[in-house]
């Protein structure tokens, strides 16, 4: 069973002792009863905020707790104070001690069977128990792991899981990492003989259009007292169910002993794997012992051959793919670390919208269904495991992952590479980002055993680091740590714009053979709609639009707000290079999305990224999308309305991958401006002459056009040409006051699953119906029937008393989201938006069961 299709089990009645024995699907152990059964165990817990001596013991009162489901985070409930221990880092969000517990009943269908518990991911220091059995500690708070219950269950009668979350040592990472169980869990019940977990490592070592090689590795566990005949018949299944070509192999297995089967098996003309289309084929593993099945395992994979080449770049399937990367954190701003599903599909799907094809996991193992999203959507994923290795970094005060670095690297690499290496998404392994190690006298021995564990478990993929010190001053990282790595990891090729040919082009001259690719580079961050900076103050003559480089929505270039000095044109001139040079791989952009966390002063998150936390693009998105796609695209910049400036000169800029634009001023033409070479002219590479007047049309090399406009209220329309033909409009007027509340959803209808969600925009607009760029109106929420608002945000980092979990948001800049969860029960979600002084709007959304 697919994850998507796990996840819509176990819907479960309130009033259940356990959400398990609503979702089982049998009462009794039948001749059908299923060989495996993996149920959701998230509904139906009890916690408590703080620690709690004894809460460990079965017979512990707990009936005061707050009852809730999982995935659950309790920081992101806040309230986020500067003199929380966490600091800036972060995000001034309450971190400490928590405790969950659950109590249930094993279904008829679980007896006689070895049963297990399964973590997602526990931030952190988690210690599990069960009736009161101490079950172990895991620390690292992204890692997924499992507990045998077996010997400690009731069969009869009641069970009691307890987990104690230990984050009180503080800071603890350098970014938003959440508190408690923020990933899902489940139950997994299994005969004596069966697939043990993670057991199957499937891998396709020849790739042609006629045909392929699968390669498939079962372990199959006897735990029976007897040996045990088995039969193990492997089938690849197609994306409709359909078994397309099978293998059997047989295999006396002793008592107490896991054997390893190895299959070859020729997949005749098989659909490939690719960021366009996706294909996911299965590999369904039957174990029988005798005549009588005992398990069935399913396995997703992908047919296709993933490459980097020292010259080429990366090449999939034997073409070439420039990996158009972002590097993302793994919490989802309202809803903090506990990320519905849908919530990350739908920031992928403006992602991809931007051009993007490629996603770098900063800096930890993500949770299993983002994986799962990247299989399915065709993302390219450069998957990392850790932010430290040996030595510590000074934001965290030695309680990160140094502190336990000795004890549990072997085991924490070794679990997180057999949980994903079946993922045809994850083309590489990250190693570490920025690790401190890189320079130290045993940095070399550290990464070469680190290697050696990602290769023993996995040796199809390569392993990279995000390195900062290739360059530093006075030491460097040695060429002998570099050359250890399969990829070289380049973190900011741009942070000395005068030394960039020191990172890419004379290490190449010097290393011919190292395969190179960009692990993170400037992007194009800063609060969404904030032009402060980039339009100014002053009145008078504005700067030509590109050459100021100090803006907070950092356009054109620089790191973002929070990250340091903006460096003007080096985010174009970065990706002008990664462009023209196929060597390198390509280039991960921090960040895609702005990100709790990581902050200075008073915010609790950082605006790096060019999408913002709740969604909205940025200026930036459109800077990545006119490089990174093909459809015909224009966006203008900023708004039009400024009142007080009539007559004053205002930048005017685009972000666009037609040839040519004309903008015009309430009809009037300001001038054409296009770029000196179409973008993919000059054999693909980007012009390098010096710009001028071709045809009355005004030229730049630059990735972006800019006009100095004086101001009068009114429309700028932008009009875009290719080859001599419009191809795209567009239109910025001056708004009047805000007047009304608009209200937009992703989707108009969702599953009744207690998980689905539907995301809500807001925005505030004049009596036209047009957004007014500068609102900030309080908004309040109303939810009636079968849902719950589980989050609400604006993208403004600032904000820090505002309350994610509450029912008022301010809009900023015209906007803000809310997002609403299903119940178990079908019907429908109405949510009404109000606003003094504005025409209040209602949405209704459909939950169907």
């Amino acid at each position: 069973m697919t994850r998507r299709g796990l996840l819509g089990r176990a819907l479960g009645a309130a009033a259940a002792i356990s959400a398990l024995d609503s979702v089982n699907r049998l009462t009794g152990q039948t001749p059908d009863a299923p060989a495996r059964i993996r149920d959701s165990f998230d509904f139906g817990w009890k916690f408590y905020k703080g620690d709690a001596p004894g809460a460990q013991q079965a017979g512990f009162a707990d009936a005061n707790w707050r009852s809730l489901d999982l995935p659950h985070d309790w920081s992101v409930e806040g309230p986020f104070v500067q003199t929380e221990p966490s600091g800036g880092a972060g995000g001034y969000a309450p971190t400490g001690t928590g405790w969950y517990r659950k109590r249930f009943r094993l279904p008829a269908s679980y007896q006689n069977r070895k049963v297990s518990i399964e973590f997602d991911g526990v931030y952190q220091n988690s210690e599990v128990w069960i009736n009161g059995q101490y079950l172990g500690k895991r620390p690292f708070g992204y890692i997924s792991f499992a507990y045998d219950l077996t010997p400690h269950l009731n069969a009869s009668g009641d069970n009691v899981v307890a987990v104690k979350v230990d984050n009180s040592p503080q800071p603890s990472s350098r970014w938003y990492s959440g508190s408690g169980i923020y990933r899902h869990t489940w139950l997994v019940a299994v005969n004596p003989v069966h697939v043990p977990q993670r057991g199957t490592f499937v891998t396709v070592p020849r790739v042609a259009k006629e045909s392929a090689i699968v390669h498939v590795k079962t372990k199959v566990r006897n735990q029976r007292a007897m040996a045990a005949t088995c039969a193990l018949t492997t089938a690849i299944v197609d994306h409709d169910g359909k078994a397309v070509q099978t293998a059997v192999a047989s295999q006396e297995i002793g008592p107490g002993v896991e054997y390893e089967f190895t299959q070859q098996i020729t997949l005749d003309k098989p659909n490939l794997w690719n960021v366009a289309a996706p294909y996911l084929y299965k590999v369904r593993s039957t174990v029988r012992a005798g005549q009588q099945i005992v398990d069935e395992y399913e396995t997703p994979f992908g047919v296709r051959e993933a490459l980097f080449d020292a010259d080429r770049g990366f090449l999939l399937n034997g073409e070439h793919v420039k990996l158009n990367g972002v590097c993302l954190h793994h919490e989802g701003a309202s809803v903090g670390a506990a990320v519905p599903e849908r919530v990350w599909e739908r920031r992928f799907e403006i992602l991809r919208e931007m051009g993007c094809n490629a996603i770098r996991t900063s800096h930890n193992p993500p949770a299993p269904e983002f994986l799962d999203l990247c299989d399915r959507m065709g993302f390219l994923v450069m998957n990392e495991a850790f932010d430290e290795w040996k030595a510590g970094k000074g934001q965290v005060r030695g309680n990160g992952y140094s502190r336990n670095y000795d004890e549990w690297h072997e085991r924490d690499v070794t679990d997180f590479v057999r949980r994903d290496r079946n993922h045809p998404s994850v083309v590489l392994w990250s190693c570490g980002n920025e690790i401190s190690d890189q320079t130290s006298e045993h940095g070399v021995e550290i990464l070469r055993e680190l290697i050696g564990i990602f290769h023993r478990e996995d040796p199809t993929r390569p392993v990279t680091a995000g390195c900062d010190q290739i360059a530093a001053e006075p030491k460097p990282a040695p060429v002998e740590f570099l050359s250890l790595l399969d990829v070289v990891g380049y973190n900011y090729a741009d942070r000395w714009r005068e030394r960039r040919e020191l990172y890419y082009s004379l290490d190449k001259l010097a290393h011919p053979n190292w395969r190179m690719i960009g692990t993170e580079s400037s992007g194009m961050g800063g609060p969404r709609g904030d032009y402060r900076g980039f339009v100014p103050a002053a009145t008078g003559q504005a700067v030509a639009a590109a050459a100021t480089g100090t803006t907070p929505a950092g356009q054109f270039g620089g790191r973002g707000a929070g990250r340091g000095g903006f460096r003007g044109l080096d985010t174009e001139e970065l990706w002008k290079f990664v462009h023209n040079h196929d060597y390198v791989a390509g280039d991960f952009m921090w960040t895609g999305i702005d990100y709790l966390g990581e902050a200075g002063g008073a915010a609790r998150g950082a605006t790096s990224g060019c999408i913002d936390s709740c969604g909205f693009p940025k200026d930036g998105y459109y800077f990545y999308q006119s490089q990174w796609t093909d459809k015909p695209m224009l966006h203008l910049f900023p708004h039009w309305n400024w009142k007080g400036r009539e007559g004053q000169f205002l930048p005017v800029a685009c972000y666009t991958n037609c040839d040519s634009v004309e903008l015009f001023v309430n009809g009037k033409s300001v001038g054409v401006k296009g770029y000196l070479f179409p973008r993919y002219g000059m054999q693909g590479r980007y012009g390098q002459y010096a710009p001028g007047t071709q045809g009355g049309v005004r030229t730049t090399d630059d990735l972006h056009l800019a006009w100095d406009v004086p101001f009068e209220p009114g429309t700028l329309k932008a009009v875009g040409t290719k080859a001599g033909k419009v191809v795209a409009e567009v239109e910025l007027s001056t708004t009047g006051d805000p007047a009304a509340i608009g209200l937009s959803v992703d989707r108009a209808a969702i599953r009744a699953d207690r998980r689905d969600v539907s995301h809500i925009t807001v925005k505030v607009l004049d009596a036209q119906g047009r957004l007014h760029p500068d609102a900030d109106n309080e908004v309040t929420f109303e939810i009636q029937g079968e849902g719950k608002l589980i989050g609400v945000d604006n993208g403004n980092m600032a904000e820090m008393a505002a309350d994610f979990k509450g029912k008022v948001r301010k809009a900023f800049h015209g906007m803000c989201l809310a997002i609403v969860q299903s119940t178990a029960n079908g019907g429908q979600i109405r949510v009404t938006a109000t606003s003094p002084g504005l025409k209040p709007a209602t949405v209704t959304i459909a939950t169907k069961a």
